[in-house]
């Protein structure tokens, strides 16, 4: 599988379109019916950003399992987590997306999955809520329990 590449599943037909990340800005279509697909969230490095408006497509609809990061700017429990969380993006990037949902900017989201310590990271499958983990853990640890869950 293309490590460069992410999937958008077309909110018309539910297409799965592997997109290459260089070719996000060009405004892809689907491949199937040539819609044009949902704007992705911005992606830095290889984690992505999400919103309470693009959760729907970015996660729940997402082919690969989804680790979400459940942060704000002012934790530094969160700000010590996160250059793991991108590494773990670059290393399980054809097993699993990192996704980063700011709960301040995000409420709606963070409310429906009952968000009530950062960092808190949780893991998607087939659109359903697989497991959970809060604080700030180490690497080898983060990796642990993935590995048990996927």
């Amino acid at each position: 599988m293309d490590q460069d590449a992410i999937f958008i599943t077309c909110p018309i037909c539910k297409t799965k379109n592997r997109v290459p990340r260089n070719r996000l800005s060009e405004g892809p279509k689907c491949g199937r019916c040539r819609k044009a697909l949902p704007a992705m969230g911005s992606v830095t490095d290889h984690s992505l950003q999400v919103t309470d408006r693009t959760f729907q497509t970015e996660v729940l609809n997402s082919f690969l399992p989804v680790l979400l990061d459940c942060w704000a700017p002012w934790c530094g429990p969160c700000r010590t987590v996160s250059p793991i969380l991108d590494e773990l993006a670059r290393t399980w990037a054809n097993r699993v997306r990192v996704a980063k949902l700011n709960v301040d900017e995000n409420p709606g989201t963070a409310s429906r999955y009952s968000v009530q310590s950062i960092p808190t990271l949780i893991l998607f499958q087939g659109g359903k809520e697989v497991d959970r983990m809060v604080g700030a853990l180490p690497k080898g640890e983060i990796e642990r329990w993935l590995n048990t869950r996927l």
